[in-house]
């Protein structure tokens, strides 16, 4: 199970569940809980969230070029960081080959998209 902290659950239920398609397993109202890809993720309310500088959660995708461009017909902007080498899309080639990109939920939690090279 996973943890995301979010200040609206109606609003970040509707983020998580529409533009990233998990679906509701669950709905309290302190709580939401998704399933994402077999993985629990709990919305949890925070109140007075303060979103950290880190990636907080990701997912592993198959096809980065494809996943980046159904997200972003949905609305998601991917993040472009100065200093970084990122392609067109904003993704991110680590030496091994992995692809990286990033995106913010509506509460400025950073998360990313992963694509590993083997």
């Amino acid at each position: 199970m996973a943890f995301i902290p979010v200040r609206d659950l109606s609003a970040a239920q509707s983020f998580y569940g529409g533009p990233l398609g998990l679906r509701v397993a669950e709905e309290g109202p302190y709580a939401v809980v998704l399933d994402a890809g077999g993985t629990m993720l709990r919305l949890t309310q925070v109140d007075d969230l303060q979103p950290q500088p880190f990636t907080i959660a990701g997912w592993r995708v198959l096809d980065m070029g494809k996943s980046i461009d159904t997200l972003s017909a949905r609305g998601v902007a991917f993040i472009r960081y100065e200093g970084m080498d990122q392609d067109a899309k904003g993704i991110w080639s680590t030496p091994g080959g992995d692809q990286v990109a990033w995106f913010k939920d509506l509460d400025g939690n950073t998360l990313y998209l992963t694509c590993f090279a083997g």
